[in-house]
């Protein structure tokens, strides 16, 4: 097929879709650290992908802001061709699916498309866009060059992190190993009072254009104002920057009541793996923050403990850059879990990736 890449999706007519088993297989990614600063010099990144998942999706744009000495030095921004495809089968489609669906077509007059409705409405970008955009090994071989080493700025920026992390070691074999910052944690821990925190709120509350939203470089522009009011807020508030970074790290890890924190329904699934087990968190979570997994364990019938004994019977590792406590790359509560576990007991230790496996089993 003229002008498209190697990788193709049949959809069928139930929805099911077939791809590549090599898709599947879970990664491991030795990522940068996630950082507490709000740094002079930086670079903000924002991707938009066909999906949430970078083993079944693909990236379709990508955009940075470099940043020196909090001005705005340089920028970058360019549409992805898609690494998979989507084909239709006219027979199998009523003609109201093809109405709404923008999809193009091949020499053969065969109908394909990259993304779907919602995803063209959400962020305005085309099939024909597409079509007509760089193929991945080039824009993001310039996109990798444009990062260098830079701290990263993102909101939710693990989502970015992991996306380009899995498509830099597929298309290069290279790691994406920059530390990151992330106005999410920030956001959540200045203003504990408001529901939710994603970007469009965050905006609607500090009152930035958000009018652009959801391509990538405007994305990256709402997230450079945030992340200067966020600093501005830290400082009304706490006086200075350094006392600021001081409070949260310490609250990171010492502010949960566990007493607080109750199932919200008794109707457990006994077969649950976190079902009557005690629980333990080290380090900090890079996906929710730890009261929130908090809250999922008792839901699921099991239970939180402050410190790991003999009656642990998990220890969930997060990224250990806010744990003070760190040793020989190492918490406390690792270590006694690892003696325990060679004595005998019954206590299993689990990476973040694998508890969110777990409270997802079905």
């Amino acid at each position: 097929m003229k002008g498209l890449v190697s990788m193709k999706i049949t959809l069928s007519l139930n929805g099911d879709i077939s791809i590549n088993d090599d898709h599947k297989k879970k990664i491991k990614r030795n990522k940068g650290k996630s950082c507490l600063l709000f740094p002079d010099n930086y670079t903000v990144i924002d991707i938009e992908t066909t999906g949430l998942d970078s083993r079944y999706n693909s990236i379709i744009e990508v955009a940075a802001i470099r940043v020196r000495n909090n001005n705005i030095a340089s920028t970058f921004s360019s549409l992805v061709k898609p690494d998979q495809y989507y084909v239709l089968d006219k027979s199998e489609f009523d003609s109201d699916y093809l109405d709404c669906t923008d999809f193009l077509l091949d020499d053969e007059n065969n109908g394909f498309y990259y993304i779907d409705s919602f995803i063209t409405e959400l962020t305005g970008i085309t099939n024909k866009m597409l079509f007509d955009s760089p193929e991945p090994k080039a824009v993001l071989n310039d996109f990798l060059k444009f990062l260098g080493d830079d701290l990263l700025i993102g909101h939710n920026v693990n989502f970015d992190i992991n996306f380009l992390y899995d498509e830099f070691k597929k298309l290069y074999g290279k790691e994406l190993s920059n530390n990151f910052v992330d106005t999410l944690r920030l956001s959540r821990f200045l203003h504990k009072d408001l529901l939710h925190h994603r970007l469009c709120d965050m905006s609607a509350f500090y009152n930035i254009d958000y009018s652009n939203q959801h391509r990538s470089l405007a994305d990256c522009f709402i997230t450079n104002s945030l992340l200067d009011h966020l600093k501005d807020t830290a400082l009304k508030e706490y006086g200075n920057i350094e006392s600021f970074l001081s409070t949260l790290k310490r609250k990171t890890h010492n502010s949960i009541d566990l007493k607080q924190i109750t199932p919200e329904n008794n109707n457990f699934d006994i077969t649950h793996p976190l079902y009557n087990k005690v629980c333990v968190f080290t380090g900090a979570l890079e996906r929710m923050i730890r009261k929130e997994a908090m809250q999922i364990v008792v839901n699921s019938g099991g239970k939180i403990g402050n410190t790991v004994t003999k009656k642990t019977n998990y220890l969930i590792l997060g990224n250990n850059t806010y744990c003070t406590l760190i040793k020989d790359g190492k918490s406390n509560k690792q270590k006694k879990a690892e003696k325990l576990k060679l004595d005998g007991q019954d206590i299993e230790i689990l990476s973040e990736d694998v508890f969110y496996d777990m409270i997802n089993f079905r």
